[in-house]
């Protein structure tokens, strides 16, 4: 999906409704750090609004664009730390899931068997990382599609948060809600932070039969994986599939 689009058509009075609804969403946030990067986004779309409001008068003022939405992570806080997880060993059954896409599709590891598929687990939507790392991802998707493998991005974001940001981004590959209950995808592959209360940037190739063949996870938080590396460990899968 483009993301050249032209100014939001959004008014001040839908700005006032929308400040209006955050307000009585927000007591019913879950704490910790999801908590605290939800207000930190709202907080930084009314410091953009009010920037653009005082750029150009008030009956020519524009909203927000799309490119504005889209370099929001830019500004966003850092996302660090070590990491705290040892993620499952290769050589073992790939543990089972179903989870929700953007669309409200329930998927399952088993829809992959007879092909492999790589798992990107992330911190969250929006954040600088995960919008730097799957922004990759999308630009190399046909260098995955071309190895016959399928790419699947988790996270605990719900799936509205997904469709917001997959439609902003332009990705096209599924983002799979680990929502309800939150995390225990995660934790079934041993990534889960449950101080912060989101995963380990971390990744597993599962082959064609649902075995483990590559788990990693990023010593530091903030530290994307190298895609070359991931394409060598995918081109081996090959190599073995052929012997």
């Amino acid at each position: 999906m483009s993301t050249h689009a032209g100014p939001l058509d959004v008014r001040p009075s839908r700005i006032e409704q929308l400040e209006a609804d955050f307000a009585a969403l927000a007591p019913q946030l879950s704490g910790g750090a999801e908590r605290q990067a939800i207000s930190l986004l709202h907080g930084m779309v009314q410091e953009l609004w009010r920037a653009v409001g005082t750029s150009s008068p008030a009956q020519t003022r524009p909203g927000p664009t799309i490119e504005d939405i889209v370099e929001l992570h830019q500004h966003a806080p850092a996302m660090e730390g070590d990491a705290v997880s040892t993620p499952l060993a290769v050589g073992q059954a790939a543990p089972e899931f179903a989870l929700p896409d953007a669309n409200g599709r329930i998927v399952r590891l088993a829809d992959f068997r007879g092909r492999p598929v790589v798992l990107a687990f992330y911190p969250l939507d929006w954040s600088p990382g995960c919008s730097r790392q799957l922004d990759v991802y999308q630009q190399e998707l046909e260098e995955f599609q071309r190895r016959g493998v399928e790419l699947v991005g988790i996270s605990v974001d719900s799936l509205y948060s997904h469709g917001a940001w997959s439609a902003v981004r332009g990705l096209s590959f599924p983002l799979l809600s680990d929502f309800n209950p939150k995390g225990e995808v995660a934790r079934r592959y041993r990534v889960w932070r449950e101080a912060e209360g989101f995963s380990e940037r971390a990744l597993y190739v599962i082959d064609a039969e649902g075995i483990i063949r590559y788990a990693h996870v990023s010593p530091k938080l903030q530290h994307v994986p190298d895609i070359y590396e991931l394409f060598e460990v995918l081109d081996g899968l090959s190599t073995r599939k052929a012997a």
